[in-house]
Parts: C-alpha cells; structure tokens; sequence
C-alpha cells in the first residue's frame, strides 16, 4: 500500500497526551536496565544453600518465566504489524519498547539459569499441561491470526491471551509468588532486582493491553466485547489450571510456605480488576477512552 502522507509531517503532529505515547515516555524513563549489569555473585551462594525442594520450585518458576518470555518475544510482532498498518503511530512507537523489553526479560532469565541454577538439562518437563495449552497453542495461534485477519475481533482475543491471560494472570502471579520467596527470606537480591524491573515493565505493558482492548471496545462495541467474553471463557480454566499444576507437585503447603489459594485469589483480582477498567469502555467513545485512560494507576513507577 502506497502512502499519500505522513503523520508527524501534517497538521496533527504526534498526540502528545496519547495514552501510549505516555507509556513511551514511561518506558524511557523507567524501562533503560541492562540485565548484565545486575550482581549475581551472592545469588550462587544462596542457590546452593537452598534445600532440594527449595531449588525445584524455584527453578520450576524460573522455566516457566523464561518460556513464557521468550514466547510472548516471539508471537507480539503480528500485534505490531497490525497497529502499524493501522497507521497508529503513537502506539507502533511504543510497542516497539515493549518487544524490547520481553527480550530483555529472556536474557535475565537465561543469565538466572546460566550462572546461578547452573542448570544444563532441558527444563520443558517443569511444562504442564495447561501451560501447554497457553502457551504452545493458544498464544502462538491468537497472534499468529492477526497475519491473515486484522478484524477487530481477532485484535481482541489476541490482546486478551496476550495481555489479560498471559500478563495479567499468569506473569503477574508467577512474580508475585517469587517476589514474596526472595523478600521473605532475604535471598536471591540480584533476582529480586531483576523481577523488580520485570514488575515495571509488565505493568506498563499490561496498561497498553487495557487501553488497547478498551479502545476496540468503544470503536467497534459488541463484536470486540463478545470476542473478550468469548476468549476470557476458553482461557480461564488452563489459566487457573496451570497455577494449579505449578502447587500439585508438592505438598502443602509448598516450599517456603507457599499457598496455592493465595495465589489463586491474587491472579484473579488483578484481572477482575483490569476487566473492569476495560467494562467502562462500553459506554465510551474513542475520543473518551484516549481522554480519560488512566496509564499512571496501572503502571508501578
């Protein structure tokens, strides 16, 4: 397709109040870490001092996250290609910090593995089932649509396997549950700094996802809503499926004191919550859903 104009170059400039030009902004100021530059000399010594069911859950959630990493790599580019034939300049710039970022995810985790777990072997059998299920098919085949069908329903059930399922429950939980294993013990602190920055960037690209569905939601109403519906319900069971799957292996409660119900209930708040936030969209114009979407109270600073 030929191009007749360029954004920045006529009368509208870029939209400097644009939800996702905000999380640009965001990503600069907060997303610049180098995995290589984070300590893990201390971490080898406390990985070592772990007892053996210490270090199986633990490097069972570390194969998870790093699958999940390099997937979410691999599968956002449809997404982008989309936005940009779009002409959605505000959000292809932003994006284009977001796979960034999922890459920089997959290289601290496979420094973790390297370095630290020291673990050579082939990890996939930490893969369940419902992880499987996520993150082999569901995931790689939403994305993978939005090649050969841009409509605003498969935009829709790529952003919430991506976004809602994928980041919103899942990533979110999994960092929950590591976070509160390296807090509570004082262990692990360049992997602690590491999910810290995770957090961060995870929260700015769950944001994007709740503007993006939010936004599809008031531009094209019940065919994105429905869609959302539709794919929420596919997705819920595996997803609360694979967090159980995570607890089956071990007695309860888990190593360090891990609840598979506390974790449950944490992955099932935040997504009610950013539901909600998305539900309000269907009684909004697009021009409201850019007006009055709220970045700064999804992102952590």
């Amino acid at each position: 397709m030929l191009r007749t104009a360029f954004h920045t170059t006529s009368v509208g400039r870029l939209n400097k109040q644009h939800p996702a030009l905000r999380l640009w902004q965001k990503s600069k100021q907060l997303g610049i870490w180098d995995p290589h530059d984070i300590d893990l000399s201390r971490d080898r010594a406390d990985w070592v001092a772990l007892t053996v069911p210490e270090r199986d859950i633990l490097l069972r959630l570390i194969a998870l996250f790093q699958g999940g990493e390099e997937a979410v790599t691999l599968d956002l580019l449809p997404l982008i290609q989309v936005v940009a034939a779009e002409g959605r300049l505000e959000e292809e710039m932003y994006l284009t910090s977001f796979l960034w970022e999922e890459a920089k995810h997959v290289e601290a985790f496979d420094r973790f593995l390297t370095e630290v777990a020291q673990a050579d072997a082939d990890l996939s059998h930490y893969h369940t089932p419902s992880y499987r299920t996520i993150f082999y098919d569901m995931l790689p085949a939403a994305l993978g649509r939005l090649r050969h069908d841009a409509s605003p329903a498969a935009q829709a059930e790529a952003s919430v396997t991506y976004n809602l399922i994928v980041e919103g429950v899942l990533a979110e939980t999994g960092y929950h549950a590591s976070y509160t294993v390296m807090r509570r013990r004082g262990i692990l602190p360049g992997m602690l700094q590491v999910v810290d920055n995770l957090k961060r960037d995870e929260s700015r690209h769950m944001a994007y996802g709740v503007f993006l569905l939010s936004r599809l939601v008031a531009e094209h109403g019940d065919v994105a809503w429905q869609a959302i519906e539709r794919r929420m319900n596919e997705m819920i069971v595996p997803a609360t499926g694979m967090i159980e799957e995570l607890f089956a292996y071990y007695d309860q409660p888990a190593p360090f004191g891990l609840d598979v119900n506390e974790f449950i209930g944490y992955a099932m708040g935040q997504f009610q919550r950013r539901l909600a936030r998305i539900d309000k969209a269907r009684s909004q114009t697009v021009g409201e859903v850019l007006a009055t979407a709220d970045v700064d109270e999804l992102v952590v600073n």
